[in-house]
């Protein structure tokens, strides 16, 4: 079976070159595809983590505050010393619990790659079938383009 005795058609060679090249331009767009995702991602989970640590701040804020009650609970006017102090800290607790809530939230939705996931499937499958001889299903997906 010699190809290209005619002009016409391509080499073995030549197509074994060409599939390298495409293969090697397809992966290092799913990484490029794939780094793009994950930056946005990373946005997202920072922001949740941004709010956790602000959580834990004012729940810090809330300890000192219980303490500064304790020791200046008897000079206080108004309501009996006590209460006044709990009421301050128990809002700084209540603060807390919210950010805690938002973070969570934040958190989840933080997502993996998904488009990334979807192409690199769908090039596998490609490859199994040029693998097979399925020239009909054999397509390669352009990158970072949905089906």
């Amino acid at each position: 079976m010699s190809m290209g005795q005619n002009g016409d058609e391509p080499t073995v060679g030549q197509l074994v070159a060409n599939a390298s090249k495409e293969l090697s331009s397809l992966v290092r767009s799913e990484v490029e595809l794939a780094k793009t995702e994950l930056k946005k991602t990373a946005v997202a989970a920072g922001t949740g983590a941004g709010l956790f640590a602000a959580a834990a701040f004012l729940a810090l804020l809330a300890v000192i505050l219980l303490s500064i009650a304790a020791a200046y609970g008897l000079t206080a006017a108004g309501l009996h010393p006590a209460i006044a102090f709990l009421i301050v800290a128990g809002a700084f607790l209540l603060i807390g619990a919210i950010l805690v809530f938002i973070g969570m939230r934040a958190l989840k939705s933080a997502k993996g790659p998904e488009r990334t996931i979807e192409t690199s499937k769908q090039s596998v499958e490609a490859l199994k079938a040029i693998g097979k001889g399925d020239e009909e299903h054999a397509a390669l997906p352009e990158p970072g383009v949905r089906r």
